[in-house]
């Protein structure tokens, strides 16, 4: 394979010897900056104030939006990946997080015991608070990441971009300002003052004009911290109701419980021995027959939607609650018998979506 060299026109030569002749110019105005042998033009006060804030906000919206990240989502793992899945732009998988995790354990070990019993049913009830809190958690970190973490995510990606950008602009234009000021300076004859002073002239301009594009930039640094200030009330208007639905719902289960404490003579895990007997648990009454799915024989499943039952051979269904679901001779493939505690009923399969 022939490897041919790119011709460069006169005027591509001129550019990139003009180019080099810049770089070389700034590169020994910082140097002699550095060692103390060049005057430095420095910024007005109120310019450096500016920019220490900017510092400062950028600084606080990082490490902000760094721990906020580790407080909604404490795994690395999992934050990794759903930070490869934002960059390809694609949609994280939905997860359950810990607290359903484990009201999905606590309702299978209820179910396993007997929902009727007076343990498995004191189970089941947990469980069912579990999710609830898992839901509620659910819905304060979505609330939380377009509220809160968004802004703050904008304002990294959007605006601080675009003045470290214009920032390191505006050093250049003061190392040219700079060496141009050394340039008149150092000249000999008249000659060659007039030119060094029509450049300092040039230079001069174009630094004060990138000067004052950075200084608007960096004032409306007070615009988004008052952005971000009402993003930070949203926050915990979401952290208050998050804990007032989690308040609520451990006191509803609490009172559920003290309702369905087992009686001393019937012990923890006894079962009666009469086919007609039921137990009391919180609100669920269960028969104790043979009617009963055993746990093996059915799926978990989580509900997609909210379902009415037409009739008294159906299954009425809460949108994210978690039920058990099994095929049944006789239903056709757009049906499932699904269970709840220990009500059955039909369900339509595509109301339901099957967990591993």
């Amino acid at each position: 394979m022939e490897f041919r060299v790119p011709k460069l026109t006169l005027p591509d030569m001129r550019q990139f010897t003009s180019d080099a002749t810049t770089m070389f110019t700034r590169a020994k105005q910082f140097t002699e900056e550095k060692l103390g042998n060049a005057e430095k033009t420095e910024y007005d006060a109120n310019f450096e104030n500016l920019q220490m804030r900017y510092d400062k906000t950028k600084h606080w919206t990082e490490k902000l939006k760094s721990q906020t990240e580790a407080s909604l989502q404490p795994n690395p793992n999992t934050r990794m990946e759903d930070f490869v899945y934002l960059k390809l732009d694609r949609k994280p998988p939905d997860r359950v997080n810990n607290t359903e995790q484990l009201g999905l354990t606590m309702i299978e070990a209820g179910n396993d015991f007997g929902p009727g019993t007076a343990y498995g049913g004191a189970l089941v009830k947990c469980g069912e608070a579990q999710m609830k809190l898992g839901q509620a958690q659910q819905t304060f970190i979505q609330t939380t990441l377009q509220n809160f973490l968004q802004p703050l995510s904008n304002f990294l990606e959007g605006d601080c971009k675009t003045i470290q950008k214009e920032r390191k602009t505006l050093e250049k234009k003061r190392l040219d300002l700079d060496a141009s000021k050394a340039k008149v300076r150092r000249a000999k004859t008249l000659e060659a003052r007039q030119v060094s002073e029509s450049e300092l002239r040039i230079t001069q301009t174009d630094f004060d004009r990138q000067q004052e594009i950075t200084r608007l930039l960096l004032e409306g640094v007070s615009s988004t911290q008052a952005h971000h200030s009402r993003s930070l009330n949203e926050f915990v208007d979401a952290q208050t109701e998050y804990y007032a639905k989690c308040y609520q719902c451990m006191k509803d289960l609490q009172a559920q419980l003290r309702t369905c404490e087992p009686s001393p003579s019937l012990g923890l895990y006894n079962r009666p021995n009469s086919t007609k007997s039921t137990v009391q648990v919180g609100n669920i009454t269960g028969a104790h027959n043979n009617e009963y799915t055993p746990l093996s024989a059915s799926k978990q499943a989580r509900v997609l939607y909210d379902y009415d039952a037409t009739d008294s051979t159906e299954l009425s269904l809460l949108a994210d609650e978690i039920i058990y679901v099994h095929t049944a001779p006789g239903l056709s493939k757009d049906w499932m018998m699904g269970q709840r505690g220990t009500t059955k009923g039909k369900v339509p399969a595509s109301y339901i979506s099957l967990l591993d």
